[in-house]
C-alpha cells in the first residue's frame, strides 16, 4: 500500500465557513494555519484593493474567479497562477463585475506599507488564526479544524 501510514486527511468544508472580513470589500476563509505561514481563500468585491505591502516570505496565488490588476498593470484572471518571492512589494485590486476569489499560500508575514515605505501593519499566521477564532466566537460558531498539529484551532 502506498502512502503514509497513520496520516489523517483533513477535510475543510469551506462552503459552510463564514467569510472573515479584513477590510472594505475584503474577506477570507482559512484553509490551514502553520508555524511558518497559512493558506486561505481571499474574496474581494469588485473595486476592492489590497493596499501596498511587502512579503517577507514567498506567496503563491491561484485565481479561482474574477480578475485582479497587479501594481504593474498586468491583469490576472481565472486559472492564472502568480508566484511572489520573498521581498516582493505589491498592491492589487479586484476588477470586473464579479468578486475575485484567490487561493493564497503565504509564507512568513505580510507588512503593509505607507507611501514612504514605512510599515503600518503586519499580519502572519498567528494573527490571521486569532482573527478567525475571534470572528467564529463572535458569530457563535465553532472554528473548523484547520492547521498543523502545533497550530490546531481549538476553542479555549
Amino acid at each position: 500500500m502506498d502512502g503514509t501510514q497513520g496520516a489523517t486527511e483533513r477535510v475543510v468544508r469551506t462552503a459552510a465557513m463564514p467569510w472573515i472580513p479584513t477590510g472594505p470589500g475584503k474577506a477570507f476563509r482559512p484553509l490551514r494555519f502553520g508555524t511558518d505561514g497559512w493558506l486561505e481563500i481571499m474574496r474581494l468585491e469588485p473595486g476592492a484593493r489590497v493596499t501596498l505591502h511587502r512579503h517577507n516570505g514567498s506567496v503563491d496565488a491561484l485565481t479561482l474567479a474574477g480578475s485582479r490588476r497587479l501594481l504593474d498593470g498586468r491583469t490576472v484572471g481565472v486559472g492564472d497562477y502568480v508566484h511572489e518571492p520573498a521581498g516582493t512589494i505589491d498592491a492589487w485590486e479586484a476588477t470586473g463585475d464579479e468578486p475575485c476569489l484567490v487561493v493564497l499560500a503565504i509564507s512568513g508575514a505580510v507588512e503593509y506599507l505607507d507611501a514612504d515605505g514605512r510599515v503600518t501593519g503586519r499580519v502572519d499566521s498567528a494573527s490571521q488564526r486569532a482573527l478567525y477564532r475571534d470572528a467564529c466566537r463572535a458569530q457563535g460558531r465553532t472554528p473548523e479544524a484547520v492547521g498543523d498539529d502545533a497550530m490546531e484551532v481549538q476553542e479555549a
